[in-house]
């Protein structure tokens, strides 16, 4: 299970998500950021989902940058 929080004046945002989630957390920001009674905007929105993006590169990074290394290795 994955965090994502952000505050912005009063209004706090906490998202939590699991790899199989991704999209449909995209999707919600999307659903805030169109809002007019949010103080959360499209930009808001584009800099959680690329975080959320970068996390889940970050997490299959070292296991996809290993194995790969390893065929390799015994090839």
């Amino acid at each position: 299970m994955h965090v994502l929080a952000m505050v912005k004046g009063d209004e706090r945002y906490v998202f939590l998500y699991d790899p199989q989630s991704i999209e449909q957390l995209i999707d919600q920001l999307g659903k805030y950021a169109s809002d007019p009674d949010l103080d959360f905007t499209w930009y808001d929105a584009a800099i959680l989902a690329e975080k959320v993006r970068g996390q889940q590169t970050t997490l299959k990074g070292p296991h996809t940058a290993t194995h790969r290394w390893s065929k390799h290795m015994t090839e």
